[in-house]
């Protein structure tokens, strides 16, 4: 299965996705928008923010990143047609959604995968 639609067709919700969210950014994409709309720099500003020995995130791979989720349809990109260029980027009704999946793998890997202080980063938000 190389394309979501192959896994669709497939039956397989598993793989689609999979295919879905595949990709170094997503996941943390969707998680900082849960707060509300969010600019292009705010976005890559938040997912430096978020990983300590992350290296910065080259705007092309962000920008794909963006697309796709756009098409996805976990978020939506609105361009106010002004200048300079304001682009602001907000989760769909299936992006919000997600968002409670997304907690769940956090917790998941709070528990299970990072040190024993991360459980009371978590218990703090």
């Amino acid at each position: 299965m190389t394309s979501a639609k192959s896994a669709q067709t497939c039956g397989c919700p598993v793989a689609a996705f999979q295919k879905m969210i595949s990709g170094k950014y997503k996941l943390r994409i969707v998680w900082d928008l849960k707060d509300g709309p969010r600019r292009y720099g705010e976005i890559r500003t938040g997912l430096l923010r978020g990983a300590s020995g992350t290296s910065e995130i080259a705007p092309r791979v962000l920008s794909r990143e963006l697309k796709a989720l756009t098409e996805s349809g976990l978020i939506d990109r609105k361009d106010y047609g002004v200048v300079p260029p304001k682009v602001e980027y907000r989760l769909t009704r299936k992006g919000k959604s997600f968002v409670p999946v997304i907690a769940a793998i956090r917790n998941w890997g709070a528990r299970h995968l990072a040190p024993a202080n991360a459980m009371e980063m978590i218990a703090a938000e």
